[in-house]
């Protein structure tokens, strides 16, 4: 059996206050019940001052409630109700997590859904329509998985994960708690190896390990994480991965690491804790990042990076030697003519 419970948010400003730790200046009584960028609010709307470039929208802006910094000074008097606090980024992101988790929240199987009998199922767990759930797995209290997603055999789901439409686990997977895994993601898929044989042939070399992927991990939309060949390819506690990223087989991926959109990492890497990789950037297989490493976006890794160091280009060098290079190399073309000049001379 199936419920649905959808919330309604209508706070006042005060209830807003006491959220997000600050103080109302205004109307405390004031209602909202929507969030909206402070150009474009209307009445009932809730919106924040984040950024100074948005200052010339605080008079004109319609928006009910607005959040902004304690240190912000007003060039002239306002009637709409602001909410003071130490940090209005931080502030929102706190209502945009309770407005989200609120709006909507399931729990109950879907009877269109298909999950064997020899399933663990925790507490208040949601199962979509056509979600497919195969034997020996379990999935813990609070977690939500949505229409036509696929575990395999012996998945593990922790506590308090999201798992959106479309995403396809297969057997063995680990995925801890408080976890997001977004549309379209495959993981445990076998991993990109071949030898060839004394004909020539390509001979495909079977994965038997699988993924593991610790708690407060987000995974983006159409993302591969290809299960190892042997053990396990590992995504540490509290990564965040954006959409288009493809993690090969044995790839070891440090604690709160941030790797943007298509990214592709070869087959057993390790990359360090609080690194940030770029968008397009690529990193060979077999090497080593260190802790705190930045790759700049498109950058091609083809070697190992110590920790607390910052590259960039293809093949990837130190950032700040890249930046001289680059001066050189842009102006090629009018060293080239001033060479060319030389020896028609001579």
């Amino acid at each position: 059996m199936i419920f649905h419970t959808f919330t309604t948010m209508n706070l006042k400003a005060y209830q807003v206050a006491e959220i997000v730790s600050g103080n109302v200046v205004g109307d405390d009584q004031v209602l909202v019940n929507s969030l909206a960028r402070i150009e474009n609010g209307d009445e009932g709307s809730l919106s924040f001052l984040g950024n100074s470039k948005y200052n010339k929208f605080l008079s004109s802006s319609k928006s009910s409630v607005i959040i902004v910094n304690n240190d912000l000074v007003l060039d002239q008097p306002l009637t709409k109700t602001l909410i003071r606090v130490n940090d209005p980024n931080e502030a929102f992101s706190k209502l945009l997590d309770l407005f989200g988790n609120q709006n909507l929240n399931r729990t109950g199987i879907d009877k269109l859904s298909s999950i064997d009998s020899s399933v663990s199922i925790g507490k208040d767990v949601y199962l979509g329509a056509f979600s497919v759930c195969e034997k020996d797995s379990v999935i813990g209290d609070d977690s939500k998985i949505y229409s036509q997603v696929f575990l395999g055999e012996n998945v593990s789901i922790g506590k308090k994960t999201v798992i959106y439409p479309g995403v396809r686990i297969y057997n063995n997977s680990v995925i801890g708690n408080n976890c997001i895994i977004h549309s379209g993601t495959v993981i445990g898929s076998d991993g990109f190896g071949f030898n060839l044989d004394k004909n020539g042939n390509q001979l495909k070399v079977v994965h038997n390990g699988n993924v593991i992927i610790e708690d407060n991990v987000e995974i983006g939309a159409n993302c591969t994480i290809d299960k190892a060949t042997l053990g396990s390819t590992l995504v540490k506690k509290g990564v965040k991965i954006d959409n288009l990223v493809q993690v090969a087989h044995n790839v070891e991926i440090g604690e709160n690491t941030v790797i943007a959109a298509c990214v592709g990492i070869a087959g057993s890497s390790s990359i360090g804790k609080n690194c940030m990789i770029g968008g397009q950037a690529g990193i060979s297989g077999h090497i080593k990042i260190g802790d705190r490493v930045m790759v700049q976006a498109q950058s091609g890794v083809m070697r190992s990076i110590p920790s607390d160091t910052t590259v960039m280009g293809m093949p990837a060098i130190n950032y700040l030697d890249y930046n001289k290079s680059y001066v050189h190399f842009k102006n090629l073309p009018k060293i080239m003519n001033k060479l060319n000049d030389l020896f028609k001379k001579k």
